[in-house]
């Protein structure tokens, strides 16, 4: 397990770390419940772009330190913007950048997993939502929360919620503030799995070895061919299918699979 930082990131609101072929960020700002500070934004972006540029890497973890995943937007900085020349352009900005930050992580062609332990609400469950995978302890908590400061959720909570639950229970979580368990988010579809606390961490770092040893191209084209074909009719999103198997068929990690298969050996993938 080696340390893992992108290169001229300073380490106090996002720590990172690299195992094996695993990229693992981890919410750093326990004191504050992992509030989305404008210098985590920063080094959250610095970060993307270090992991955008590392073709070893063939998934990544968020994680956070203390009793929350993340709690949201920083609130005492939306306070401070009042103080701005331009309060709304200032709050506008701040909002903006989160924004673009989840859209980055979520066009990530790697695998993304949220490893949640505690509280994940407002901006919280935006990143969440933008994960691949969700990975929950007994002990997490989720929520839209914006409701209760008369807030809106704008990382894309409105859009992306009711895509991953259903617009009902979207409307229930956005309009009450509530916070529900994980066991609750697992069955209405956000949550992939719900484990001990003590077992979070293994249970994740089984889950990145699993992935690691996939085909990145294969992980990248199946990504891409679910997230945007949930956006298509059906015809169009089964011939997109079609079109990207075609272009699969002669890639090396395609042949290279079949060929392990037939050797009876474990292939050995490079992501072309």
């Amino acid at each position: 397990m080696s340390r893992w930082e992108p290169a001229g990131a300073p380490s106090a609101a996002l720590a990172g770390e690299r195992r094996g072929a695993a990229a693992w960020l981890r919410l750093n700002r326990p004191e504050t419940l992992n509030c989305l500070s404008p210098q985590m934004l920063a080094e959250f972006d610095i970060a993307l772009w270090a992991i955008e540029q590392d073709r070893t890497l063939r998934c990544v973890v968020l994680t956070a330190a203390g009793r929350a995943f993340s709690v949201g937007g920083d609130l005492k900085a939306l306070q401070e913007f009042a103080g701005a020349p331009d309060p709304a352009a200032a709050a506008s900005a701040y909002s903006d950048s989160i924004s673009r930050l989840l859209a980055r992580l979520e066009a990530l062609p790697i695998p993304v997993i949220a490893a949640i332990d505690g509280m994940a609400l407002a901006g919280g469950l935006e990143i969440a939502l933008c994960c691949d995978l969700v990975v929950a302890s007994e002990r997490a908590v989720f929520g839209d929360a914006h409701a209760n400061y008369g807030l809106l959720p704008g990382a894309g909570g409105s859009v992306r919620l009711p895509r991953k639950i259903g617009p009902n229970r979207a409307k229930y979580l956005m309009y009450t503030g509530a916070t529900v368990p994980a066991s609750l988010m697992r069955d209405w579809g956000l949550v992939h799995s719900v484990v001990a606390p003590e077992r979070l961490e293994h249970e994740v770092q089984a889950l990145t070895d699993s992935l690691s040893g996939k085909s990145p191209l294969g992980l990248a084209r199946m990504k891409h061919l679910v997230d945007n074909g949930l956006d298509l009719p059906l015809d169009q999103a089964l011939r997109a299918e079609q079109a990207v198997v075609l272009a699969h068929n002669s890639s090396h990690d395609r042949n290279e699979g079949l060929a392990a298969f037939a050797a009876r050996r474990e292939p050995v993938f490079n992501g072309s």
